[in-house]
């Protein structure tokens, strides 16, 4: 039971950081990729029906971990507090502006707080994984750099297949130049975790490169997407052995009981959420059009 909860909370948290990435990387490019009002509602439209939804994988991993790990999520967000705090700010302000922005005249304050509130979490995320595994402050820094880079990537990429005429160019170029920075970070974030996962995600990131570079917008959101899911597995590889410095994961886990519980809860809650996630991605699937 404790290794079958370990592996869905990585699970949970690689559906978070694969779908709230593009979220993340869509905040911070609208404003750059686009050259009017109406290609920044365009940008943001391809994320309109599915950011908050996104952010339900967050509040079920949190959720997850407090339930069948509470060592682990005590250590965790009492130990790195601040930056978790950071993370819910910069998530609220996000959602302000997202949700804010078609209801006022003047819409520069809300598309500012997009991109701060895409930002922030997009490099915190990775500034806290990177510290639990590192316990270093520039481990931190690279990590959270490692984040940033990745989800402006990933959503360039995700632009790019989600939108027509120029603004589908630019983010082409986005993602290219995206890359230029991604692949050397993500050498120096994950050459120190050394294991295969970590390997593979760097060929993802060239890959999603080349093929971006070649107008293959859907293969190339597949190879980020598959970069996220190796980097985050790499992760939680490393997490198995020691969640928290000191302590294990037998050490962290509740009883047979809870865990038995909340096997049942999951059995019966998951397949739903999923599904109804796959049904939305699938009614907006197509791309967005210039309006306006």
């Amino acid at each position: 039971m404790i290794d079958l909860w370990f592996v869905i909370i990585a699970f949970l948290w690689t559906g978070y950081f694969v779908l709230e990435g593009f979220d993340f990387g869509v905040g911070m490019l609208a404003p750059l990729v686009s050259r009017n009002a109406a290609e920044r509602r365009q940008s943001l439209q391809t994320i309109g029906p599915v950011w908050d939804g996104n952010e339900v994988w967050l509040i079920t991993a949190v959720g997850a971990m407090f339930a069948a790990f509470p060592a682990w999520y005590a250590g965790v967000f009492s130990a790195l507090y601040l930056p978790v705090t950071l993370v819910l700010v910069g998530l609220i302000v996000r959602g302000v502006g997202l949700e804010w922005r078609g209801k006022v005249a003047t819409p520069f304050w809300c598309d500012l707080g997009i991109v701060a509130g895409s930002a922030l979490p997009a490099f915190l995320w990775g500034a806290v994984f990177a510290d639990l595994l590192f316990q270093s402050a520039p481990a931190a820094v690279l990590g959270g750099l490692f984040t940033l880079a990745v989800c402006v990537l990933h959503g360039a990429v995700f632009l790019a297949l989600r939108t027509t005429g120029p603004l589908r160019r630019r983010a082409r170029t986005a993602a290219v130049a995206a890359g230029g920075v991604a692949i050397p970070v993500a050498v120096l974030a994950l050459s120190n975790l050394g294991t295969f996962p970590a390997l593979a995600a760097m060929a993802a990131l060239a890959a999603a490169v080349a093929l971006i570079w070649r107008r293959r917008e859907g293969w190339a959101f597949a190879a980020t997407a598959g970069a996220i899911v190796l980097a985050t597995l790499a992760v939680f590889v490393e997490l198995r052995e020691q969640p928290l410095p000191g302590l294990t994961l037998a050490e962290a886990a509740s009883g047979p009981y809870t865990l038995t519980m909340l096997s049942w809860i999951g059995l019966i809650a998951l397949p739903f959420v999923l599904v109804y996630q796959g049904w939305t991605y699938w009614v907006f699937r197509k791309r967005v059009q210039l309006t306006g």
